[in-house]
């Protein structure tokens, strides 16, 4: 049975949608590897609510959710349209896993969705819709979110947990260029984490890693790496997507399940799934 990848990307600051970096280039080349994508299902912290919905809307718009940047940055359009059939599949799902689900008609894109897939599928020619983060969600959730909808990868759904390997904007330039060593560390324990497929380790990270409060004050950065790993459930293969450290302290580090043996996602992890 095919089933589309399941991807986590750091997205970093809204400039990653002008400055691509490496991270920009590797999405690039793995977005010209994509075959039988229907739509892409996009779960970021940029889009917190009550409860749990699902962006129903055909043609949803690109939103500037930020302030202080470049004016072109706010020229940005991602025209991709949204697949309200697939929206009510995933919040089918997510009913039959417990979670009180709402659909929005009217919801737009995050710049945790559009910035990313700028770079991924520059075309904006594939259907989008996201799923909310509740301001509830904690790690085990995070999880569950993501094995409630990994079936539709079966459907050829692209499934993306947009946030961020470490993420404190309190120290966004402090180190100028130079990366802060708490930053590596806080990466390397998680990338070793995600390698031996230790879920519940990830799950308690905020006990667990080294420098895991001051690498996310917040949370919600994190947590979409959980659902992703969630709904990696059984892809053969776990990569990662090599990117910079930006401003000393946002490490650009992504993952792909199920891309295969690509040459811009690299350090393939051994072929199991994650335990239930």
């Amino acid at each position: 049975m095919i089933q589309t990848p399941v991807f986590f990307i750091s997205h970093g600051a809204p400039t990653f949608a002008l400055e691509p970096g490496k991270l920009g280039a590797n999405l690039n080349a793995l977005g010209k590897e994509l075959s039988g994508v229907r739509a892409v299902l996009v779960v970021s912290p940029h889009w917190q609510t009550q409860g749990l919905r699902v962006m129903a809307n055909k043609s949803p718009a690109t939103l500037h959710d930020f302030g202080g940047f470049p004016r072109e940055l706010y020229d940005l359009q991602y025209p991709a349209p949204g697949h309200p059939s697939f929206a009510a599949e995933a919040g089918q799902l997510l009913v039959e896993a417990g979670f009180k689900v709402s659909l929005d008609d009217k919801r737009g894109l995050d710049h945790g969705a559009w910035v990313p897939l700028r770079h991924l599928l520059p075309a904006a020619d594939v259907p989008v819709f996201q799923v909310s983060m509740p301001y509830a969600l904690d790690a085990a959730g995070a999880v569950r979110l993501g094995r409630a909808l990994s079936p539709l990868r079966e459907r050829g759904v692209l499934i993306v947990g947009s946030g961020t390997m470490t993420h404190n904007l309190y120290e966004v330039g402090q180190s100028g260029t130079r990366a802060a060593d708490y930053v590596r560390e806080f990466a390397s324990w998680v990338r070793q984490a995600v390698f031996s497929r230790d879920v519940a380790k990830l799950a308690d990270y905020r006990q667990s890693a080294p420098h895991a409060e001051r690498a996310h004050p917040t949370e919600e950065h994190f947590l979409p790496l959980l659902v992703a790993i969630g709904a990696s459930g059984g892809a053969p293969a776990a990569q990662i997507i090599e990117g910079e450290i930006t401003y000393g302290v946002l490490s650009m580090e992504s993952f792909v399940w199920g891309m295969g043996d690509r040459s811009a996602a690299r350090e393939t992890l051994p072929q199991n799934a994650y335990p239930a």
